[in-house]
């Protein structure tokens, strides 16, 4: 064997192992960036994640649909106590905001439609009610309990996300979609801020 190939065949191991090494370290890169992404919670600023779910007559309803109007996006359950006490509320938050470009969507995460469709007719409720069987939308948005609200603004970003209930019927509960109603939507940037400056007590 010459020298040439003495280091050639020295050299070809040499580059499988770099080749591999570049592999694991790229693959390693993209998980973890696929997996932050996965993990980051929908918060104030964030575009919303698309979605179409059933209502109580099994009609489809897309998030889309809503684009221009200023969304209230609830995530809830029967069972859920705190979620019953804030119904009334919300139910008196439609019907102040009637005919205004607002919409509210209550996504109920029961696995099975009739006790939805019992709380419905025992509250009063005439704002539409989804039905997120599976739990899919929920784990979508992060979400980490019921109630969830996320107020979205008219070009499908979150402008103010409540984690537990609210009395919606106080002036002081509803800045954020009076603000949008009247103003129009904001920029991202701009209610992350809103968000720090809540944070902080300003």
């Amino acid at each position: 064997m010459d020298k040439n190939t003495a280091e050639k065949d020295k050299g070809t191991p040499r580059a499988v192992v770099a080749a591999v090494v570049i592999a694991v370290v790229v693959v390693a890169a993209v998980m973890l960036i696929y997996g932050k992404k996965s993990y980051e919670p929908i918060v104030a600023g964030s575009t919303v994640i698309d979605f179409t779910l059933p209502d109580m007559n099994g009609r489809q309803v897309s998030l889309k649909d809503y684009r221009g109007k200023v969304v209230f996006l609830n995530f809830w359950a029967t069972w859920c106590k705190p979620c019953e006490e804030e119904m009334p509320s919300m139910q008196q938050l439609h019907q102040t905001l009637k005919g205004q470009p607002f919409e509210i969507l209550a996504v109920s995460i029961d696995s099975d439609t009739e006790p939805v469709k019992k709380f419905i007719s025992a509250y009063g409720l005439t704002f539409t009610v989804l039905h997120d069987r599976n739990g899919k939308i929920k784990d979508q948005y992060k979400t980490t309990g019921v109630p969830e609200t996320f107020i979205i603004d008219q070009n499908g970003v979150v402008a103010e996300k409540v984690m537990g209930p609210r009395n919606w019927a106080l002036s002081s509960s509803i800045t954020s979609v009076v603000e949008l109603l009247k103003y129009g939507p904001r920029t991202s940037a701009e209610y992350g801020a809103s968000k720090t400056a809540k944070k902080m007590g300003y």
